[in-house]
């Protein structure tokens, strides 16, 4: 299952990613926003990176503006490796070296079609391991002396 949400900037390239997912096969779940009436990026965000946090969704997708914003509040939740992906390459590395449990997205920078490719990549492109798994547990460290 994969969670899903978006401030107002973001919800129609989020309208769009779930009905990619669709035609892909991928279950997901939809955080919100359900429209595009001005909302804060930081409650979508976290209600995400709660869900992948807690094992409720295996992964997510977040959009806002930028992706900026939404990504640093999913950050801030335990466990979460948020990555924003501006395109293919960022994706595929953000999965096979940083093992991001979240892709974000910018609908405002990021058109449909590279952000979909974006998504494609993301969730075809499988974790190495290896070196990149001594990386995250220092990462996980790191964490680990601050969130106590």
């Amino acid at each position: 299952m994969i969670a899903i949400s978006s401030d107002h900037a973001g919800f129609d390239l989020k309208t769009e990613i779930i009905e990619f997912l669709d035609r892909k096969g991928y279950q997901s779940k939809d955080f919100g926003t359900c429209d595009k009436n001005s909302v804060d990026y930081p409650d979508f965000g976290l209600a995400v990176a709660e869900a992948v946090a807690s094992g409720e969704c295996e992964s997510g997708i977040i959009v806002c503006g930028t992706g900026i914003g939404i990504s640093i509040a999913a950050n801030k939740v335990p466990g979460i490796r948020a990555a924003l992906c501006t395109n293919s390459f960022m994706a595929k590395m953000a999965r096979q070296h940083n093992d991001a449990n979240i892709l974000a997205l910018g609908a405002r920078v990021t058109g449909s079609g590279l952000a979909l490719d974006i998504v494609d990549t993301w969730l075809q492109t499988e974790f190495l391991g290896g070196k990149h798994k001594i990386r995250i547990d220092k990462i996980s460290s790191i964490e680990n002396k601050y969130h106590k």
